[in-house]
């Protein structure tokens, strides 16, 4: 008798039981997601290397039968993720010729440029925090200081900040209908056309700006500006939010890492091993197969939607103690954010602010501890992402 697909999410089980689950069903697992859609989720080592290196991927959707044969219904909730013409679901020139313009603007010089903003927005938020007591870490700070920063940087005034934090959960939520999350990601869709024109009429100094000046030959339209700004902003909070929950729970649970980290300065290597222990993504969207085509010995056949888990790091086949939290663990083949032509362009921010946002939380508050037993803390059940909904913490200041 076939064992049933594993639902992605699974209703009533934690979301991280069911990436467990996943994780002990083998390397390239059959899953199914919302709609009762048939994927697969690559989740060792090797399975993730082969889907990353392969040309027998694809990232555009033309390349998945199903999405346009009528198998998945137009009101699929996904294909608000899945139909957009951004550079993360193009290939070949296509993908290169998007990316140009954003490697234009968005330069290593820039990132690095933003730290004092961000110590900025760390201190301000903690300063914002009661002197002692219980406070959720989620609402006060690891939320807020993703998304402004990213909407500063792409100057997104403070006041209309909360609209595209809302749309964004919209889309990205397992329980919003196929007309809620076509219907956020149209308004998002028109706030950033009407934010283009405002920057081109008055250029600042920001993202938005820069982006405009970088594609002085017009080489993109201005729709395809649009869903770039779109990727970034959303891709650019959503994965570090859930990225800094998980690191705080991490520590919280590994005292005596929390302590090397202290004393020896290593936030480096704590965000690095949260990317690795706990990954914001478990499930990196989405790659079709070209043809049929075997990943870690399992047979996937063409026009597959393929996942692949963004806690790779994991993999007991690869090394025994990955479920070991540790932050002198050797973080070189590191694949939270992949690799090849898609890495992730924001990476260099993401570890910038996780570095940022948990050094100062803690140098503040170093006796810091859970207000709630981490068994009983609530996930948010997405199929990408995955961070605490709400992280009651207990502020202990310093003597």
């Amino acid at each position: 008798m076939t064992e049933p697909l594993i639902q992605l999410p699974t209703p009533g089980e934690s979301i991280l039981d069911t990436h467990d689950r996943i994780r002990r069903a083998g390397e390239v697992v059959p899953i199914e997601l919302p709609g009762r859609v048939p994927a697969w989720l690559a989740v060792s080592h090797r399975a993730v290397g082969e889907i990353l290196d392969d040309n027998a991927f694809a990232k555009n959707a033309a390349h998945c039968p199903a999405l346009r044969d009528g198998r998945i219904p137009a009101d699929w909730p996904l294909r608000a993720l899945t139909d957009m013409q951004h550079m993360l679901n193009q290939d070949g020139a296509q993908h290169r010729r998007l990316r140009k313009t954003i490697n234009k603007a968005f330069t290593p010089g820039r990132i690095a440029g933003l730290q004092p903003r961000i110590e900025q927005i760390a201190t301000e938020l903690i300063d914002g925090f009661p002197n002692a007591g219980d406070i959720d870490l989620i609402s006060n700070y690891t939320t807020p200081l993703p998304v402004r920063v990213i909407c500063e940087l792409f100057g997104v005034p403070q006041d209309e900040q909360p609209r595209l934090k809302e749309w964004t959960l919209t889309i990205v939520s397992t329980a919003s209908t196929g007309e809620q999350a076509h219907a956020a990601m149209a308004a998002m869709i028109g706030y950033f056309t009407e934010l283009l024109e405002r920057k081109r009429s008055a250029p600042g100094d920001d993202l938005t700006s820069a982006l405009l000046a970088a594609n002085d030959q017009n080489e993109l339209a201005d729709a395809e500006l649009v869903e770039m700004m779109w990727l970034l902003i959303v891709a650019g909070h959503e994965t570090t939010v859930h990225l800094l929950g998980n690191a705080v729970v991490a520590l919280a649970e590994h005292p005596e890492q929390l302590a090397k980290a202290q004393a020896e300065n290593r936030w480096d290597d704590v965000v690095e091993e949260v990317l690795r222990y706990r990954s914001s993504v478990v499930g990196a969207l989405m790659r079709y197969a070209r043809a049929d085509v075997k990943v870690a010995g399992v047979d996937i056949p063409a026009g597959s939607m393929m996942l692949w888990h963004g806690g790779v790091g994991r993999d007991l086949l690869r090394n025994p103690n990955a479920d070991t939290f540790d932050i002198d663990h050797d973080h070189s083949d590191q694949l939270a954010f992949g690799h090849g032509p898609h890495f992730c362009l924001g990476a260099p921010l993401a570890r910038l602010e996780s570095r940022i946002a948990l050094s100062a939380l803690f140098r503040r508050y170093p006796d810091l501890t859970l207000a709630i037993d981490p068994a009983h803390i609530e996930y948010i059940s997405q199929i990408s992402t995955v961070g605490p909904l709400a992280l009651p913490v207990r502020l202990i200041p310093t003597k």
